[in-house]
Protein backbone atom coordinates (compact mmCIF):
# COMPACT_ATOMS: atom_id res chain seq x y z
CA UNK A 1 0.00 0.00 0.00
CA UNK A 2 3.02 2.32 0.29
CA UNK A 3 2.61 3.23 -3.39
CA UNK A 4 -0.59 5.10 -2.50
CA UNK A 5 1.16 7.82 -0.52
CA UNK A 6 3.27 8.65 2.50
CA UNK A 7 0.34 8.08 4.85
CA UNK A 8 0.63 4.36 4.12
CA UNK A 9 4.33 4.02 4.95
CA UNK A 10 4.93 1.19 7.42
CA UNK A 11 1.18 0.80 7.78
CA UNK A 12 1.27 -2.86 8.79
CA UNK A 13 3.52 -2.18 11.78
CA UNK A 14 1.43 0.82 12.78
CA UNK A 15 -1.79 -1.18 12.57
CA UNK A 16 -0.28 -4.07 14.55
CA UNK A 17 0.96 -1.77 17.32
CA UNK A 18 -2.37 0.04 17.67
CA UNK A 19 -4.39 -3.18 17.39
CA UNK A 20 -2.30 -5.11 19.93
CA UNK A 21 -2.50 -2.23 22.40
CA UNK A 22 -6.26 -1.70 22.14
CA UNK A 23 -7.80 -5.14 21.65
CA UNK A 24 -8.27 -7.80 24.33
CA UNK A 25 -8.34 -11.52 23.46
CA UNK A 26 -12.13 -11.74 23.82
CA UNK A 27 -12.90 -8.51 21.94
CA UNK A 28 -14.62 -8.64 18.55
CA UNK A 29 -12.77 -7.15 15.54
CA UNK A 30 -14.59 -6.45 12.26
CA UNK A 31 -12.48 -6.39 9.07
CA UNK A 32 -14.63 -5.21 6.15
CA UNK A 33 -12.56 -6.24 3.16
CA UNK A 34 -9.50 -5.47 1.04
CA UNK A 35 -7.37 -7.55 3.38
CA UNK A 36 -4.67 -8.83 1.03
CA UNK A 37 -3.35 -8.18 -2.48
CA UNK A 38 -2.72 -11.93 -2.86
CA UNK A 39 -3.98 -13.65 -5.98
CA UNK A 40 -4.78 -17.00 -4.37
CA UNK A 41 -5.18 -18.57 -0.94
CA UNK A 42 -1.62 -19.88 -0.79
CA UNK A 43 -0.24 -16.44 -1.47
CA UNK A 44 -2.65 -14.95 1.11
CA UNK A 45 -1.34 -17.25 3.82
CA UNK A 46 1.14 -14.78 5.29
CA UNK A 47 -1.43 -11.98 5.46
CA UNK A 48 -4.03 -14.25 7.03
CA UNK A 49 -1.45 -15.45 9.56
CA UNK A 50 -0.69 -11.80 10.42
CA UNK A 51 -4.41 -11.21 11.07
CA UNK A 52 -4.63 -14.42 13.06
CA UNK A 53 -1.72 -13.36 15.26
CA UNK A 54 -3.53 -10.22 16.40
CA UNK A 55 -5.68 -10.37 19.55
CA UNK A 56 -9.46 -10.61 19.40
CA UNK A 57 -12.06 -12.71 17.63
CA UNK A 58 -11.89 -11.61 14.01
CA UNK A 59 -14.68 -11.47 11.42
CA UNK A 60 -13.55 -11.04 7.81
CA UNK A 61 -15.51 -9.83 4.80
CA UNK A 62 -14.49 -9.91 1.15
CA UNK A 63 -13.54 -6.62 -0.51
CA UNK A 64 -13.30 -5.86 -4.20
CA UNK A 65 -9.50 -6.39 -4.18
CA UNK A 66 -9.56 -9.70 -2.31
CA UNK A 67 -8.87 -11.83 -5.37
CA UNK A 68 -7.60 -14.66 -3.15
CA UNK A 69 -11.12 -15.14 -1.71
CA UNK A 70 -12.47 -18.19 -3.53
CA UNK A 71 -15.36 -20.36 -2.32
CA UNK A 72 -16.47 -19.69 1.24
CA UNK A 73 -15.69 -23.30 2.20
CA UNK A 74 -12.10 -22.97 0.98
CA UNK A 75 -11.67 -19.61 2.70
CA UNK A 76 -12.95 -20.91 6.01
CA UNK A 77 -10.62 -23.92 5.88
CA UNK A 78 -7.67 -21.57 5.29
CA UNK A 79 -8.41 -19.13 8.10
CA UNK A 80 -6.32 -19.24 11.28
CA UNK A 81 -7.99 -19.99 14.63
CA UNK A 82 -10.05 -17.10 15.93
CA UNK A 83 -10.96 -15.89 12.42
CA UNK A 84 -14.40 -16.19 10.81
CA UNK A 85 -15.61 -15.31 7.31
CA UNK A 86 -18.97 -13.58 6.84
CA UNK A 87 -20.85 -14.55 3.69
CA UNK A 88 -24.60 -15.19 3.36
CA UNK A 89 -24.88 -15.82 7.11
CA UNK A 90 -24.87 -14.09 10.49
CA UNK A 91 -22.99 -14.36 13.77
CA UNK A 92 -24.01 -13.82 17.37
CA UNK A 93 -21.29 -11.59 18.84
CA UNK A 94 -22.74 -11.63 22.35
CA UNK A 95 -23.96 -8.06 22.79
CA UNK A 96 -24.98 -7.77 19.13
CA UNK A 97 -25.65 -9.81 16.01
CA UNK A 98 -23.46 -9.37 12.92
CA UNK A 99 -24.86 -9.37 9.38
CA UNK A 100 -23.41 -8.08 6.14
CA UNK A 101 -22.25 -8.45 2.55
CA UNK A 102 -19.58 -6.95 0.33
CA UNK A 103 -21.91 -4.69 -1.64
CA UNK A 104 -20.98 -3.09 -4.96
CA UNK A 105 -21.18 0.12 -6.96
CA UNK A 106 -24.80 1.21 -7.30
CA UNK A 107 -26.09 1.22 -10.90
CA UNK A 108 -27.03 4.91 -10.58
CA UNK A 109 -23.53 5.91 -9.40
CA UNK A 110 -21.76 8.25 -11.87
CA UNK A 111 -18.82 5.82 -11.89
CA UNK A 112 -20.96 2.73 -12.56
CA UNK A 113 -19.88 0.53 -15.45
CA UNK A 114 -21.62 -2.07 -17.56
CA UNK A 115 -22.24 -5.15 -15.47
CA UNK A 116 -22.32 -3.33 -12.13
CA UNK A 117 -26.11 -3.59 -11.86
CA UNK A 118 -26.05 -7.39 -11.85
CA UNK A 119 -23.33 -7.56 -9.20
CA UNK A 120 -25.11 -4.93 -7.09
CA UNK A 121 -28.31 -6.99 -7.15
CA UNK A 122 -26.41 -10.15 -6.25
CA UNK A 123 -24.78 -8.42 -3.30
CA UNK A 124 -28.15 -7.12 -2.10
CA UNK A 125 -29.37 -10.72 -2.20
CA UNK A 126 -26.37 -11.78 -0.11
CA UNK A 127 -27.21 -9.11 2.47
CA UNK A 128 -30.81 -10.25 2.63
CA UNK A 129 -29.65 -13.86 3.07
CA UNK A 130 -27.46 -12.73 5.96
CA UNK A 131 -30.36 -10.89 7.58
CA UNK A 132 -32.67 -13.86 7.07
CA UNK A 133 -30.10 -16.12 8.74
CA UNK A 134 -29.96 -13.73 11.69
CA UNK A 135 -33.76 -13.73 11.94
CA UNK A 136 -33.96 -17.50 11.80
CA UNK A 137 -31.22 -18.31 14.31
CA UNK A 138 -31.03 -15.30 16.63
CA UNK A 139 -34.28 -13.34 16.39
CA UNK A 140 -34.35 -9.58 16.78
CA UNK A 141 -33.90 -9.08 20.51
CA UNK A 142 -30.26 -7.93 20.20
CA UNK A 143 -28.84 -4.87 18.43
CA UNK A 144 -27.56 -5.56 14.92
CA UNK A 145 -24.39 -4.36 13.27
CA UNK A 146 -23.85 -4.68 9.52
CA UNK A 147 -20.41 -5.01 7.95
CA UNK A 148 -20.15 -3.96 4.31
CA UNK A 149 -17.20 -3.22 2.08
CA UNK A 150 -18.80 -0.73 -0.30
CA UNK A 151 -20.46 2.36 1.16
CA UNK A 152 -24.25 2.00 1.06
CA UNK A 153 -24.69 5.75 0.81
CA UNK A 154 -22.54 8.51 -0.71
CA UNK A 155 -22.58 12.03 0.68
CA UNK A 156 -24.67 14.38 -1.48
CA UNK A 157 -26.59 11.56 -3.15
CA UNK A 158 -29.71 9.61 -2.31
CA UNK A 159 -29.18 6.44 -0.24
CA UNK A 160 -28.96 3.24 -2.25
CA UNK A 161 -31.43 0.41 -1.83
CA UNK A 162 -28.91 -1.20 0.52
CA UNK A 163 -29.92 1.34 3.18
CA UNK A 164 -33.52 0.18 2.85
CA UNK A 165 -32.33 -3.41 3.27
CA UNK A 166 -30.46 -2.42 6.43
CA UNK A 167 -33.51 -0.65 7.82
CA UNK A 168 -35.76 -3.62 7.04
CA UNK A 169 -33.19 -5.85 8.75
CA UNK A 170 -33.27 -3.82 11.99
CA UNK A 171 -29.62 -2.82 11.64
CA UNK A 172 -28.62 -0.03 14.01
CA UNK A 173 -24.90 0.25 13.16
CA UNK A 174 -23.16 -0.07 9.79
CA UNK A 175 -19.41 -0.17 9.22
CA UNK A 176 -17.84 -0.05 5.77
CA UNK A 177 -14.54 0.62 3.99
CA UNK A 178 -13.53 1.07 0.34
CA UNK A 179 -13.13 4.88 0.43
CA UNK A 180 -9.54 6.12 0.70
CA UNK A 181 -7.70 9.42 0.56
CA UNK A 182 -9.72 12.25 -0.93
CA UNK A 183 -12.72 9.92 -1.22
CA UNK A 184 -13.18 10.12 2.55
CA UNK A 185 -15.23 13.23 1.77
CA UNK A 186 -17.83 10.98 0.13
CA UNK A 187 -18.47 9.05 3.35
CA UNK A 188 -21.70 9.14 5.28
CA UNK A 189 -20.80 9.28 8.96
CA UNK A 190 -22.90 9.37 12.11
CA UNK A 191 -26.60 8.71 12.46
CA UNK A 192 -28.75 8.94 9.36
CA UNK A 193 -32.18 7.38 8.82
CA UNK A 194 -31.95 5.56 12.15
CA UNK A 195 -28.57 3.91 11.42
CA UNK A 196 -25.13 4.89 12.74
CA UNK A 197 -22.64 4.81 9.86
CA UNK A 198 -18.87 4.47 10.31
CA UNK A 199 -16.22 4.59 7.59
CA UNK A 200 -13.47 2.32 8.93
CA UNK A 201 -11.00 2.21 6.04
CA UNK A 202 -7.52 2.04 7.59
CA UNK A 203 -6.44 5.51 6.51
CA UNK A 204 -9.77 6.98 7.65
CA UNK A 205 -9.32 5.78 11.25
CA UNK A 206 -5.62 6.54 11.65
CA UNK A 207 -4.61 2.88 11.20
CA UNK A 208 -6.07 2.04 14.62
CA UNK A 209 -9.19 0.13 15.69
CA UNK A 210 -12.36 2.20 16.03
CA UNK A 211 -14.35 1.17 19.13
CA UNK A 212 -18.03 0.73 18.29
CA UNK A 213 -19.43 0.10 21.75
CA UNK A 214 -22.53 -1.77 20.60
Amino acid sequence: MDVFGAQWLDHSSRIAAAWDAAVAPDDTVLLPGDLSWARDLDEAGADLAWIGARPGVKFLLRGNHDGWWTSIAQVRRALPPGCHALQNDAFDLGPAVLVGARGWTSPDDPMAAEGDAAIFLRERSRLRLSIADADRRFGRSKPRVAMLHYPPWIEGRAPTEVVSDLQAGAVGTCVYGHLHGADHALAIEGEREGIRFHLVAADAVGFAPLPLGF
